[in-house]
């Protein structure tokens, strides 16, 4: 039996019209409705003969679609077309807070209809690392039926999806799967250089400028070309940096204070602030230790990152608390404001706070502090 929420389907062709075998729990209440989910998804595809089972364990109909389309395509029937088209673009796009990135793994849909109560700024549907070699059709048919018809689910997150490496067998599959339901965001995995992001920006194509890049370093290689990458696209919104992967590479052992990744994580700052991008720290592993993660999240704030990946729900709030501006950094931005304003008042472009002098960077700062 699958998983909760989840349900399994296996096609076997033959000559006679179509049969459709359920096999559920809730088989008296919701088998016709089963039934017809699974039809419909079988029709859309062109397959009217040979017999369908699906195995259900509380599936929604997208589900369902999903699952039977997965069996389809792996008994030989053609993908359906694509057609490409803009995803919806939140306001505003580039500059939105992106405190905290919760990973969904996009093979399981249990995960997907209560995603926007967790109130993370960000949700990624995860097609790469939390997903098997074996499921990842599954994975992205899965997230592309979601995307389709339940966008909802995720509130006002923007939406994300994680692709796997273009240079790899999967990343190309996953942008024609999406193609015609494109997310806000993309993440780029493994992104080494400004060629990886240009490759990503052509294959997206040039009607589709509302979705956004996001480049995950994870490599020494990514490290050194950073502020190639951070720059490399108008699409470039956030620059991410993945730990694990990174320690990985070049055989560095964790420690508690986390030195070993310290001048990767300030390289991904210094690149991405030079290039007007945001930067977003790596997940932070122990879901349990939240005071932990609560002190992590106070030094990659005050180190420059915008945000941190989270991979549990837990982790959200401390994130969302950690990454937003404390009550007297709003009212120590108010006083510059008020100061700027009454200096343009009185005619002069030069302002200065409690015997300081404001200048550009400084003004910049306290707007976006008060999301002016």
């Amino acid at each position: 039996m699958k998983s909760k929420s989840d349900c399994a389907a296996a096609y076997a062709p033959g000559p006679s019209p179509l049969a459709v075998r359920v096999d559920s729990s809730v088989k008296a209440l919701f088998g016709p409705a089963i039934e017809a989910a699974a039809r419909a998804a079988a029709q859309g595809l062109g397959v009217a003969t040979g017999t369908l089972r699906v195995e259900d364990n509380g599936a929604l109909d997208y589900v369902v679609a999903a699952r039977v389309e997965a069996a389809l395509r792996a008994a030989g029937v053609a993908a359906p077309a694509r057609h490409r088209s803009a995803a919806p673009a939140p306001a505003p796009l580039r500059e939105r807070r992106r405190r905290s990135r919760l990973y969904l793994p996009g093979n399981q849909p249990d995960l997907f209809p209560n995603a926007g109560l967790f109130l993370a700024d960000c949700l990624i549907l995860d097609l790469e690392d939390s997903v098997a070699p074996s499921r990842k059709e599954d994975a992205r048919i899965l997230v592309r039926r979601v995307l389709e018809q339940h966008r909802g689910f995720f509130g006002e997150a923007e939406i994300i999806v994680r692709i796997n490496p273009l240079s790899g067998p999967y990343g190309a599959l996953d942008l024609v799967e999406l193609s015609g339901c494109l997310p806000h965001a993309v993440i780029l995995p493994k992104c080494e250089s400004a060629a990886d992001v240009a490759a990503l920006d052509r294959a997206l194509g040039e009607d589709t400028g509302a979705t956004l890049i996001m480049p995950l370093v994870e490599t020494a290689r990514g490290v050194l070309a950073a502020a190639a990458i951070a720059a490399a696209s108008p699409r470039v919104a956030a620059l991410c940096f993945g730990a694990e992967d990174y320690m990985a590479d070049v055989g560095a052992r964790r420690s508690a204070a986390g030195t070993e990744t310290l001048y990767a994580r300030q390289a991904i700052v210094v690149a991405a602030k030079a290039a007007g991008v945001q930067a977003l720290d790596s997940v932070f592993s122990d879901t349990e230790d939240l005071p932990a993660f609560a002190s992590w999240c106070e030094a990659s704030r005050a180190m420059g990152f915008d945000g941190v990946g989270v991979i549990h729900p837990r982790q959200v709030g401390a994130a969302n608390a950690a990454y937003s501006p404390s009550p007297e950094e709003i009212e120590e931005a108010r006083s510059v404001i008020a100061a700027l304003q009454e200096a343009e008042a009185g005619g002069s472009g030069v302002a200065s706070l409690h015997g300081r002098m404001i200048d550009a960077p400084v003004a910049r700062r306290a707007r976006r502090i008060v999301g002016e």
